[in-house]
């Protein structure tokens, strides 16, 4: 099999008298580390090895330092701006352009164009970009309308928005002085001046030779050139024809380029390589549904390789380092060492969401009275997270079910530090020069508790050393505030760029790299994942603030380059592969359209053979979800027992008018809610929703008659006493409801802002007009309130162990005697009607708008009549749908009314009442009755809003 390291140190080997004398220079350490292995292979006796480097070690030898991180330049080029602007903007804000405009000094630096001259005619560009003055005022609009970022402004925002470009040329020169006062430096600085003082280089007394390069810096090409001729060094390229030759291969652009030059073209062999085209590896393809299905396949491919084989010879190429763990975890279980290359992203730890939820926490709190209150979501993020409910679990359960039983969307701090040290810890309000030292108390604190857990700690510890790097950084500008937002976001920026490197033995076993890893390494089996147009070759452009013309014109890299370097990465894999297996992924993912990669289409054009493509796909039952039936077994008959009066003459519980509804709805519904207990998954309500402002207004309403029935003693309700009503005690009522519903305590200062301030007053005005439409029916007197009493009866049916009696309950919003009438009232905030053809339609399941209000309120009756079986009072159902309490002609009374005929008033339930027991007492026997199942309904509008629609696949 082809080697080109192999194959090189050969060569060297047998070109040289002493390896003493040599310094081999790659790309990259990881190339390094392969040479220095083929060689000592190819070495039959003791003798000096070469010295291998990288070429970023030449260029710091020779420039005698290395560069300063990041964060400190771009503290270092603030001071700088803020020297030559007259109004700087602060730190915050220019950091993240600061970044910019350091990365592009860089490559000025790196491709060694003259700075004064680009950004000369970089500022002249944007004056002309910003100057409108040549054209009319209709000309202007015409473009501004075509094109929506040309818009006009005013002299002040044009002049500051050019004085910034104008600013870049002395921002340069000023911050070059200014590194050469402090002693630090970038890379791209360090490159330059090696690049610019090549004369002054004495002839060194080892041969260098470079090896393996595709696409040089100017600088570096400056320097290699110099070596060659001045120095006698010599280049090993890894080419081949098949790119190289082809004016239209990208993968090629920069052989070309080297071979039409005079230093570097004659370092190119005569006869280049023809391996790509000559050996015809067996090259598949493979399109998967979702990119995780590419991890399942991978492990397949691996079960395929034959035991005899060297496990060194294959390469897995992950462009997405997500997908790291799902290969590692679906390798075969006899390969046993596995070498990753690449770090895997501490943004993707769980110990750096939890860092992410403490810092996110701080942006919500709110300050009433001097204490801080923290916002329920993130603390139920981190009450619900491993770290946490491992060191308290009973307190973590105890507070979010509190915080969702209370509907409480702010939590006291002094309630979240009961939990011990570590809550203590964390749930404080920090100021912003807080956030370090409290973030290295914590990270201190957490790897107390990862004892066990290596790889968290390894986390942990790569967050750690960050922190500090982060901490001594900005300890260093003194002069420089730190804002908490600002700081949360640098976290998150700076944190999404550490790796954690993986140890192991690099030359030995799987090989499992990135793209850039690959370089000059050959395999007999390549396996690459994620060869999707925008993952391989990568979509992000260049990040930069010099335009693309400019960048081209001064010899800056542009995204053409990037592209030649990825295509040349690909196409050196085929090399001396002899299997190729391409995975790519048929979904879109994270805004990535699923579509093959480039490099798949030109292969199967340029390469003359038939690539072979495999549609991997996951099995699934394409037929309907078949319907569900639940059984009445003898276990599901036991537990309806508790419906049933028993020996001692009481139940377990009742069916509620709102359970037989549920049941008339759904037979499945009523099942996993009243009988297998599933319960409807509860949230923190913030909102002022229908269910909400419901029960608001009915608390008010109770608390404003049983508010005067406690402070009169009597319950006859006169006019005069509703006028007072009106005047004093609407608001104290609906006051009550608010801090009973949210369980604020009641000397509390409730300080109602946003939707619950609204929500408040019109309540208010919907108490109002309860009340006077009570007025103009006064006086009445309040038999029972909703609280007060439960009404119950029972009903003997017909069940499997015979003739027993089911107990049936309710709650009534309101009953009340008016001229001898018992009006049994319920309230209603929606838009519930108060007709109904007949008692059969009120038992009808198959009708999409079967009225559940008119049932429940005659239920109220038979109850109420069961519960007072002496009353021979007319049974007077009602309905207050607040929505229509406003309307002149409002009447809360039942009506039968069949199509447009005249209605007929419900004067009395009891005319109802035995008809009412039949259906009712056949519905309870149908519920009871084995042969009947609990199925689904066939009216599937009644599932849109249901909560078990997941549960049944509706």
């Amino acid at each position: 099999m082809h080697n080109f390291l192999r194959n090189t140190a050969e060569k060297i080997l047998k070109q040289s008298d002493s390896l003493r004398e040599l310094v081999v220079v790659l790309p990259n350490r990881r190339a390094g580390l392969f040479f220095t292995q083929h060689l000592g292979a190819l070495i039959d006796q003791p003798t000096w090895m070469p010295e291998v480097k990288t070429i970023e070690d030449v260029f710091y030898d020779f420039a005698g330092k290395r560069p300063a991180d990041d964060l400190t330049l771009i503290f270092e080029l603030y001071r700088v701006y803020g020297e030559l602007h007259p109004e700087p903007e602060t730190f915050d804000r220019f950091f993240f352009w600061g970044e910019m405009i350091l990365k592009d000094f860089n490559d000025v630096d790196q491709f060694m164009a003259d700075p004064d001259k680009l950004y000369h005619h970089l500022a002249e560009i944007k004056e002309l970009e910003s100057d409108l003055s040549f054209l009319t005022d209709s000309q202007i609009e015409l473009i501004r309308q075509f094109w929506n970022s040309f818009i006009t402004q005013d002299k002040k925002h044009q002049e500051k928005f050019l004085k910034f470009w104008q600013l870049l040329k002395p921002l340069y020169r000023v911050f070059q002085a200014s590194l050469e006062v402090s002693g630090l430096a970038y890379s791209g600085k360090l490159y330059r001046q090696v690049a610019e003082k090549l004369n002054t280089i004495q002839k060194p007394n080892k041969k260098y030779l470079f090896v393996g390069f595709n696409a040089f810096t100017k600088t570096e090409e400056v320097l290699i050139k110099h070596f060659i001729k001045e120095f006698g060094a010599e280049i090993y390229w890894d080419v081949d024809a098949y790119y190289t030759l082809d004016g239209n291969q990208e993968a090629g652009l920069f052989f070309r380029e080297y071979r039409r030059d005079a230093i570097l073209g004659p370092t190119f062999p005569e006869e280049l390589p023809e391996m790509i085209q000559e050996k015809s590896a067996n090259i598949k393809t493979y399109a998967t549904p979702l990119k995780v299905n590419q991890a399942n396949l991978v492990g397949s491919l691996l079960e395929q390789i034959p035991q005899e084989e060297r496990l060194e010879e294959t390469v897995v190429i992950l462009p997405d380092e997500q997908l790291l763990f799902p290969v590692l975890h679906s390798l075969p279980e006899r390969i046993d060492q596995v070498n990753v290359t690449m770090g895997y992203p501490v943004k993707n730890a769980p110990v750096y969401a939890f860092l992410e939820a403490v810092l996110e926490m701080q942006r919500f709190i709110k300050l009433e009275n001097g204490e801080a209150y923290f916002y329920h979501q993130p603390i139920k993020n981190l009450l619900s997270s491993t770290y946490l409910k491992s060191v308290n679990p009973t307190f973590c359960k105890q507070v979010l079910g509190e915080i969702q039983a209370m509907n409480k969307v702010y939590i006291p701090k002094a309630d979240l530090q009961k939990g011990g040290k570590i809550f203590e810890l964390i749930f404080q309000k920090l100021e912003a020069d807080q956030l370090f030292p409290y973030l290295s108390s914590l990270m201190q604190e957490l790897a107390e508790l990862l004892q066990e857990d290596m790889l968290q700690r390894n986390y942990l510890f790569q967050c750690f050393k960050q922190l500090t790097r982060l901490r001594d950084t900005f300890e260093q500008q003194e002069q420089l505030g730190i804002e908490r937002e600002f700081f949360i976001r640098l976290f998150r920026q700076v944190f999404q760029e550490v790796k954690l490197p993986f140890e192991g033995e690099p030359l030995r076993g799987l090989q499992v790299m990135g793209v850039l890893e690959s370089r000059n390494l050959d395999f007999r089996r390549v396996i690459i994942c994620n060869m999707n147009e925008d993952s391989f070759p990568p979509s992000a452009g260049l990040n930069s603030m010099i335009p693309f013309t400019i960048r081209r014109a001064f010899g800056l890299p542009v995204q053409e380059q990037n592209d030649a370097i990825y295509a040349y990465t690909f196409y050196r894999l085929l090399h001396a592969a002899e299997e190729v297996h391409m995975i790519y992924t048929t979904a879109a993912d994270q805004g990535k359209a699923g579509e093959k990669s480039r490099y798949i289409q030109q292969m199967e054009v340029e390469l003359n053979q038939e690539v072979a493509e495999e549609v991997i796909y996951v099995p699934i039952d394409q037929k309907s979800t078949a319907a569900i039936q639940i059984e009445k077994v003898p276990a599901i008959l036991q537990t309806m027992e508790r419906y049933l009066v028993g020996e001692s003459g009481h139940s377990e519980t009742a069916f509620s008018p709102s359970a037989l509804n549920v049941y008339l709805d759904c037979h499945l519904k009523f099942y996993l809610q009243y009988i297998a207990g599933i319960s409807e998954k509860e949230e923190v309500s913030e909102e002022i929703d229908a269910g909400v402002f419901g029960n608001l207004a009915h608390y008010s309403l109770e608390n404003l008659y049983a508010g005067f029935v406690q402070r009169k003693n009597r319950t006859q309700i006169e006019k005069e006493d509703i006028a007072e009503l009106q005047k004093n005690w609407i608001f104290p009522a609906v006051e009550k409801a608010i801090r009973d519903f949210y369980h604020l305590e009641e000397e509390a200062d409730t300080k109602l802002n946003g939707q619950l301030a609204i929500a408040r007053d019109v309540i208010q005005r919907y108490v109002e007009q309860v009340l006077e439409y009570d007025a103009s029916t006064a006086p009445f007197r309040l038999v029972s309130l909703e609280k007060e009493k439960k009404y119950q009866t029972g009903l003997k049916i017909l069940t499997p162990t015979g003739t027993r009696e089911v107990m049936l309950r309710g709650i009534i919003d309101r009953v009340d005697e008016l001229n001898g009438v018992i009006r049994l009232i319920d309230y209603k905030s929606g838009g519930d009607q108060k007709t109904f053809p007949d008692l059969e339609a009120l038992f009808d399941r198959s009708l999409e708008k079967r009225n559940k209000a008119a049932m429940q309120t005659l239920f109220y009756g038979l109850i109420y009549q069961g519960t007072h079986p002496e009353n021979t009072a007319p049974l007077k159902p009602a309905i207050f749908n607040l929505k229509e309490v406003f309307k002149d002609n409002f009447d809360p009374y039942l009506y039968q009314k069949e199509g447009r005929k005249a209605g007929v008033e419900v004067m009395d339930y009891k005319t109802y009442d035995q008809d009412f027991q039949a259906k009712l007492k056949g519905l309870l026997e149908e519920i009871y009755n084995p042969e009947v199942p609990f199925d689904q309904t066939e009216v599937l509008k009644k599932c849109e809003y249901c909560p078990y629609k997941e549960i049944c696949g509706r």
